[in-house]
């Protein structure tokens, strides 16, 4: 099947194809949306622009494609994960009242059918919801304007002496739930690029990266979502706002067009990069379609 992008357009909020994520503005055509229900259908699942094709061997969610439902004022889009114990999504586009009850009896049926007790519903604002929640979709434009100067204490985590590189074990520990502990992992595997990292007092206090640029959909120069993180005794001092400029730099001296980012609504780094004068291109949230 195809998507009618005279159908999806007028009920798409925010920028954000299911199994992809969030994408441009400007590549956002129902191309998308059947690449990647062409991707369901084969081996590997991996579109050539998908940022998860740098972690993995397989793509561990694929739309299910027989139970789509599209039609005009609304489409629902389902999606199965096994990753661990596994996650039925349904996805909604929809501005008519029953689109979300469909979507929460649609997740619950397809939860049953496949054994996943995990269901749930993935709605979407535009930027100018007034009720803004979950995730916030941020978008940075690299272009040509000077960016500040990055701070001294962050360096590419290979320009460290090896005593200070030694500690990020501890501070990837500390971090596990940011995803640093698997970043790590990627590092000394050599599976992952550079890595920013804020050092004090002789031990890492926050890292940002890998640092990598891959070309999306039509071919732009996109600097790829980074995990970022400040350990907890260090918050509070600007480090954060070091790091990520220095991250901004990096992507504009190697040539990036940009960059997109989600954000917790109201977290520490969703303000950071409000501050900072990011691009807000909607709202992703989610609700549990199992009680």
């Amino acid at each position: 099947m195809r998507f009618r992008w005279d159908w999806l357009r007028p009920v798409v909020q925010a920028p954000y194809v299911p199994t992809i994520g969030p994408v441009h503005p400007s590549v956002l055509t129902e191309d998308l949306f059947t690449d990647a229900l062409i991707a369901a259908g084969t081996d590997q699942r991996f579109l050539r622009y998908d940022k998860d094709i740098r972690w993995s061997e397989a793509k561990a969610e694929h739309i299910l494609v027989e139970d789509v439902v599209h039609r005009p004022g609304g489409t629902l889009i389902p999606t199965l994960s096994r990753q661990g114990t596994g996650t039925v999504k349904v996805h909604v586009y929809g501005v008519e009242p029953g689109s979300t009850l469909a979507a929460f009896e649609l997740a619950q049926k397809l939860g049953a059918e496949h054994g996943i007790a995990k269901a749930r519903v993935v709605g979407f604002l535009g930027p100018e919801a007034s009720n803004g929640r979950g995730t916030r979709i941020q978008l940075q434009n690299f272009g040509r304007t000077a960016l500040p100067a990055a701070h001294a204490c962050v360096r590419p985590f290979e320009e460290w002496p090896k005593s200070v590189r030694d500690t990020f074990a501890d501070f990837a520990e500390e971090l596990t739930a940011d995803g640093f502990a698997f970043l790590y992992g990627q590092m000394k595997a050599g599976k992952a690029g550079p890595v920013l990292t804020a050092v004090t007092g002789g031990k890492v206090a926050g890292a940002i990266g890998p640092m990598e640029i891959r070309p999306d959909a039509i071919g732009a120069p996109q600097l790829m979502p980074p995990y970022f993180g400040v350990a907890h005794g260090n918050r509070g001092h600007g480090l954060g706002r070091c790091l990520w400029r220095s991250a901004t730099r990096w992507g504009q001296s190697h040539g990036a067009a940009y960059q997109l980012l989600q954000s917790e609504v109201g977290g520490p780094a969703d303000r950071l990069y409000r501050s900072e004068g990011l691009t807000s291109l909607g709202y992703v949230y989610w609700q549990s379609a199992t009680g």
